[in-house]
């Protein structure tokens, strides 16, 4: 009497695992295209911007300057100062690059977040085959377990 072939008799797991992972990298390079196809050059000039004001190179950067501008108008310019004590002129340019360097960076920050969506979507997707897999895995135990099992009956071992 022959026994059905089960469709986990032949597979081979680390060629399931390798076609998976293959997989999830496709999917995720297609993610990389998708959002980077539609970039326009203001979108990539707002990330590097982004980039540039939210580091700390920027922080210190931006304080040497305040330090320069405060020095050369009170020490090297004591006569006639570009921009005399209160520093309005100084306060006028803080303010306006606060005002253009905030919305630039929210923009290029809601497209990191949906990006970042997109990308959990998929690790949510790959957890989700994964779990098959392990069902899979755990199907093919079970029948090489009832396997054993039959052939020590056959061999009249316990």
């Amino acid at each position: 009497m022959k026994k059905k072939s089960s469709r986990y008799d032949q597979v081979d797991v680390l060629d399931v695992l390798k076609n998976e992972i293959d997989a999830v990298e496709e999917t995720l390079r297609k993610v990389e295209e998708f959002y980077k196809k539609d970039m326009r050059k203001l979108d990539r000039l707002s990330d590097k911007i982004a980039e540039i004001g939210g580091s700390w190179g920027f922080i210190f950067g931006f304080f040497i300057f305040l330090a320069i501008w405060i020095i050369i108008n009170t020490i090297f310019l004591m006569e006639r100062p570009i921009d005399p004590y209160p520093f309005i002129l100084l306060n006028l340019f803080m303010s306006m690059l606060a005002s253009i360097q905030a919305p630039v960076i929210l923009m290029s920050t809601n497209r990191s977040a949906r990006r970042d969506q997109a990308r959990l979507e998929i690790d949510l997707e790959k957890d989700l085959r994964d779990l098959h897999i392990d069902r899979s895995s755990h199907v093919l135990l079970l029948n090489m377990h009832k396997d054993i099992i039959s052939i020590k009956k056959k061999l009249g071992m316990r």
